[in-house]
């Protein structure tokens, strides 16, 4: 698959007939159009370089449309280029050729070669068999990253706008070996609001209390709290909310195949479930903040 030929959009906006909710979803992660010249380049074959995907997560959330909520998916691959990073997180020792000044080379992201241009995929595994052009480098983030949150905002402010809040889901997946520190417990579903400070209190344990009922494992921040996403476009004090989502991998996808599970749709009719709980909670909790409002 190669979106170069222009058979592919680079991502794309899933539109309601109405945008009847104030919910933007994401799916930034689950991107599956590989360019023939990434490919090329990579020292992995076409099913290593996959192991970054979220799999299939814009399908698990795709009734959000049905809803009344835009749905914004990415369709270039995670391995290619990582949205949910600042846009200038990179790794000099990926490239050939200085780096502007502006770069954060230093972050921990970088240094796990999980930069915005990632140098490796899940298991460690490098991506490139050389290093890239500095300026083949650039242009994914001027030509994708920068278009890409350009849309995502102009998402955000539209529903701001026609409702007097927002509530941005990011969709993710996560290994199904995740494990909570100093137990056993495997979260099914981890609820991320960069420990209370991209969503309001109310909206995040609604969200987990919805999950466990639905029969989920569900927890809050731990060990995902959100990436760049959530924490940069929350403003729970100007009505601005975001919250992350992963959902564990091993509940609907054979992780040595990639392949949907038969459970796949339960999980996503869970998901159904869930979405039509938290829309009805957050146009209460809109209703209640007016009134404290006033």
């Amino acid at each position: 698959m190669d979106w170069v030929t222009g058979e592919y959009e680079l991502f794309e906006v899933c539109e309601p007939d109405v945008h009847s909710i104030p919910f933007v979803y994401n799916s930034p992660h689950s991107g599956r159009c590989y360019p023939i010249s990434f490919l090329e380049s990579s020292r992995l074959d076409s099913y290593e370089i996959r192991r970054s995907e979220d799999h299939y997560v814009d399908e698990l959330f795709a009734s959000a449309i049905d809803m009344g909520a835009p749905l914004l998916k990415a369709n270039f691959p995670r391995a290619y280029l990582d949205v949910n990073r600042e846009p200038y997180e990179l790794d000099p020792r990926m490239f050939e050729g200085a780096l502007p000044p502006y770069a954060n080379i230093g972050s921990m992201r970088v240094a796990g070669g999980l930069g915005t241009v990632p140098r490796i995929v899940a298991e460690n595994m490098d991506i490139y068999a050389h290093r890239l052009p500095v300026d083949e480098g650039l242009s994914r983030i001027e030509g994708i990253y920068k278009p890409y949150h350009a849309c995502l905002r102009k998402l955000i402010s539209r529903t701001y706008a026609n409702f007097g809040m927002a509530v941005l889901i990011d969709c993710h997946s996560m290994p199904g070996n995740i494990r909570l520190a100093g137990s056993n417990v495997r979260p099914d579903i981890i609820i991320g609001d960069r420990y209370g400070t991209s969503a309001s209190a109310e909206i995040s344990r609604a969200a987990l209390h919805f999950l466990e009922e639905l029969g989920f494992v569900a927890v809050c921040n731990k060990p995902y709290a959100g990436g760049f996403i959530t924490e940069h476009y929350g403003r729970p004090i100007r009505s601005l909310h975001a919250l992350q989502i992963e959902v564990n991998r091993a509940l609907y996808v054979d992780e040595k195949t990639l392949l949907k599970t038969s459970e796949f749709y339960a999980v996503q009719a869970a998901l159904d479930g869930f979405m039509r709980q938290l829309s009805n909670f957050v146009s209460e909790y809109a209703v209640e903040m007016a009134f404290a409002a006033e």
